[in-house]
Order: structure tokens, then sequence, then C-alpha cells
């Protein structure tokens, strides 16, 4: 079992690995503004949680980016195999983030109400 430090290293690697990989290698249009938000790996390093993402306006769109990763999900996990020294490569499972479409149709709700005039909303604090 590897320490929660050693998970955390490589599940951060393999997300960098999958993001360059979808920028650069997977040559699938459906996946042409895919990012991968996170992922979480067990602690035995077999099995990794990918979570991706996308501003897609409906929920066919979002379908077909899941199906095409399931298409180059060989090719992704072969390829973390041949980028990342382990043992084994891990079984990776696709997951979609709707985090990042929340912030944008949160961002959306704000500017209309901005506009209205009718509520004054304070500016979000950076963090």
């Amino acid at each position: 079992m590897a320490n929660p430090l050693r998970q955390r290293r490589v599940a951060e690697r393999i997300q960098h690995e999958i993001g360059q990989m979808l920028l650069f290698d997977v040559k699938d249009p459906r996946l042409s503004m895919v990012s991968v938000t996170r992922v979480t790996i067990d602690r035995e390093l077999m099995q990794a949680d990918v979570y991706v993402s996308a501003i897609v306006d409906s929920e066919a769109e979002r379908a077909e980016v899941m199906i095409g990763l399931g298409h180059a999900l060989g090719f992704i996990r072969r390829e973390i195999g041949k980028r990342i020294q382990l043992r084994h490569a891990p079984g990776i499972a696709f997951h979609w983030d709707p985090g990042p479409e929340n912030l944008d149709h949160i961002s959306k709700i704000l500017d209309d109400l901005k506009k209205e005039g009718g509520a004054q909303v304070p500016p979000l604090a950076p963090q």
C-alpha cells in the first residue's frame, strides 16, 4: 500500500499526463476541449478515478464526450503505463465533474442580476 503522499503524487502525475494526452495525442474531435479537473487513486495504486469537464450545451454533448473518452481509454491507460513508472498501469474510470459548468451558470445568473439593476451584487473577493 502506498502512503498518502505517494498516492497524491501519483494522482497528480496521472492528471498531468492525461491532460497532455488530451491536448496533444488524442485526435478525437469530441475531446478537443476536455479538461481533467482531478484524479483520485486507491491505496494500492490500481484504480484511478479521473474527473473531467468541458463546457457543453446539452446532455447529448456530454454523452458524446464520455463516449469519446471510453473509446480512448485503452490508449490512455497504455500511455499512462509507459509514462508513469509503476508495476502495473492502474485501471481508469472517467467521471463527469459538473463543477465548472455550475460555476459558469452561477456567473451568468449574477451577470443577469447586475444588468437588471434590481439587486446589488457585491463583487466576488479573490481567493
